[in-house]
């Protein structure tokens, strides 16, 4: 199964990194029409060990994949560049309502 991350929901306080921010992700699965919430590392988990698929689709069109982490502290993440000196249009993404 592959979902489409449409929006994040980020916590404003102080983080390691800008992707343990991410508090929920938002998605929509287009081949069924069904739509859900799960938190960023329910998201790693299905990905990494349930081989899982999550995209983002770009102003242009282009789908990107995210990527399981895990933060020197141990956090778990998603992301969808390997190196952080490249833009992630993860956290491009819209805030959730």
């Amino acid at each position: 199964m592959a979902v489409r991350i449409i929006c994040i929901k980020k916590d404003q306080g102080d983080h390691e990194n800008p992707y343990v921010a991410i508090d929920y992700l938002e998605w929509i699965n287009e081949r069924i029409n069904v739509k859900g919430i799960t938190d960023r590392s329910k998201i790693h988990d299905w990905i990494k060990e349930e081989s899982g698929e999550a995209y983002i689709i770009d102003q242009y069109g282009n789908k990107t994949y995210l990527i399981p982490a895990v933060s020197a502290s141990g956090n778990k993440y998603v992301k969808t560049v390997q190196d952080e000196s490249a833009m992630d249009c993860l956290l491009q993404l819209p805030a959730c309502t």
